[in-house]
């Protein structure tokens, strides 16, 4: 029998030969552990077995320690001036951040800020950057930033023999006035003068200096007097808190845009609301006269009102800005008047200080054109002049008043019929100035209605005579005007002996009405 029919027929013998276990035909020897269910289930045989594998995948590599961590367990804390040097670097911190806060407060949104850097106590340290490079949080140093000239010594001059070199040297002149530009103000550019190695004389230097300092006083007064005055298409504060409380407390709905600008006022569109009071009545549109509160912008006011007797005693009480207010109280007067006597014109809702509400002629946002931008017919031309006609009579007979602007400027054409504007200047007959007004405005109604094409036009004369009922009866303009000067110095006498504003102008009776 060979030896694999001996192995196969003796298995349970004993340990065989050492070529039996290496026969590749042969059933390898294997001893295994026995273990019940319990010890298969414990979760500790499990952890051992995890931490067999995890030790033969990764081997343990220990590394020897430079030194201990510095924390807070292993600093010795029984020595005081440990303690006071950790609460020190606690305290720095937040000092820092309150500069911080401070500083973020303090600039805002400024385009010019300013820098806490050398009130702090830890400056900012970044442990990745090399030596060479800069902290550009700290502005104390610019290696980019030229140098600034030197400055000469006390004694005056450099160098010896012929290398000497005085502090009238242009070349040394020019780089300073060069450096001395940067104190100019923020707002003047200068440029980078000093990298350019820019040399400026004398005589330019001083002529940028004194173009500094004016551009600096000129920015000033624009900002005052834009915080503090009505500008063209603009209204400061305080007269847009006038506008806001209007729509605020309902009596106009909204406020749509500029729609007019003139030498005195701004005038804007917007639509009525309702009126708290049931007798005031608001119209669907209005018209918000805002009076410019600018002085310069129409500076000859005061001779339409310092000899109005209507305001002449207020007048000397007042300073020149309190005569705006005044200005827009007279022009709500006269159109008071206007309408009591039947005359076209706006009607007047409210009056806010230097802010006039009227009623808007025109319709849907869009104003009624003015007399000198229309085109009419010669039937509607001839119509528009015999109701101007009219108008000055009933404004000066009845209304006891004299327009003083009257033009094809200050006429709107709208629904078939002339209506007025601008009364503010309007002023009495008995005015020392009244009766040269009129004469102006006879001049200006003549003269357009000549040209538009009017044969039955009277001159400014004739039509000076039918508006006042006076007969003056002179064959040129220069001597019509001096008996008009006349008539006024004898109503001035008038008024300064007897202190009354009585007409002393004769006339035959009322003025003729001139109807078409």
């Amino acid at each position: 029998m060979d030896s694999v029919g001996v192995a196969a027929a003796a298995p349970d013998a004993g340990p065989g030969p050492a070529w039996q276990s290496k026969c590749p035909w042969g059933a390898p020897s294997t001893t295994s552990i026995s273990c019940s269910l319990a010890d298969v289930m414990s979760e500790q045989l499990a952890k051992e077995l995890q931490l067999e594998e995890e030790n033969a995948a990764f081997p343990e590599v220990v590394a020897a320690a430079e030194g201990p961590f510095i924390t807070g367990e292993n600093i010795d804390t029984s020595s005081d001036l440990m303690l006071a040097q950790m609460l020190q670097m606690e305290f720095d911190r937040e000092y820092d951040a309150q500069l911080r806060r401070e500083e973020k407060k303090i600039n805002g949104d400024s385009k010019v800020s300013i820098s806490f850097e050398n009130y702090r106590k830890v400056h900012p340290y970044d442990s990745d950057s090399s030596e060479d490079e800069v902290d550009w949080q700290d502005t104390r140093h610019d290696p980019y930033r030229a140098d600034k000239p030197t400055t000469t010594p006390k004694r005056g001059f450099i160098g010896k023999g012929k290398d000497i070199t005085t502090k009238h040297d242009e070349v040394v002149c020019g780089r300073k006035n060069t450096a001395r530009m940067e104190n100019f103000a923020p707002e003047f550019q200068v440029g980078d003068g000093i990298g350019m190695d820019l040399k400026l004389s004398n005589q330019v230097f001083n002529a940028l200096k004194q173009h500094a300092y004016s551009e600096e006083r000129r920015s000033a007064r624009l900002h005052e007097k834009k915080e503090h005055s009505t500008a063209e298409k603009a209204v400061d504060p305080k007269t847009r808190l006038l506008l806001y409380k209007m729509v605020n407390s309902g009596m106009l709905e909204t406020i749509t845009g500029c729609i007019s600008t003139g030498k005195e006022s701004v005038v804007f569109h917007a639509y009525g609301g309702k009126s708290a009071t049931e007798d005031k009545v608001i119209p669907p549109e209005c018209a918000i006269k805002v009076f410019k509160t600018t002085l310069n912008e129409f500076k000859n006011r005061d001779k339409y009102i310092k000899d109005d007797y209507r305001f002449k005693d207020r007048f000397s009480k007042l300073n020149p800005r309190k005569i705006i207010r005044m200005w827009a109280e007279k022009e709500m007067h006269n159109l008071t008047r206007m309408q009591n006597a039947g005359i076209p014109c706006p009607q007047v809702v409210i009056l806010k200080k230097h802010v006039l509400v009227m009623s808007f002629i025109g319709q849907d946002q869009v104003p009624a054109p003015k007399l000198k931008d229309v085109t009419l017919s010669n039937e509607d031309m001839k119509k528009a002049y015999y109701q101007i006609l009219n108008m000055m009579q009933q404004l000066y007979r009845e209304c006891n008043l004299v327009h003083a602007d009257l033009s094809e400027y200050n006429m709107l054409w709208h629904d078939g019929k002339v209506w007025l504007i601008d009364v503010s200047q309007s002023v009495e007959p008995t005015h020392p100035h009244g009766l040269e007004f009129l004469f102006r405005d006879c001049r200006n109604v003549s003269q357009f209605f000549q040209k538009g094409g009017v044969a039955e036009a009277l001159n400014e004369r004739e039509l000076f005579n039918a508006v006042s009922g006076l007969n003056i009866t002179a064959d040129n303009e220069v001597d019509f005007q001096a008996e008009i000067e006349a008539l006024e110095k004898m109503n001035e006498d008038h008024v300064q002996n007897h202190g009354k504003k009585l007409s002393t102008f004769s006339s035959d009776g009322d003025p003729p009405i001139y109807d078409e």
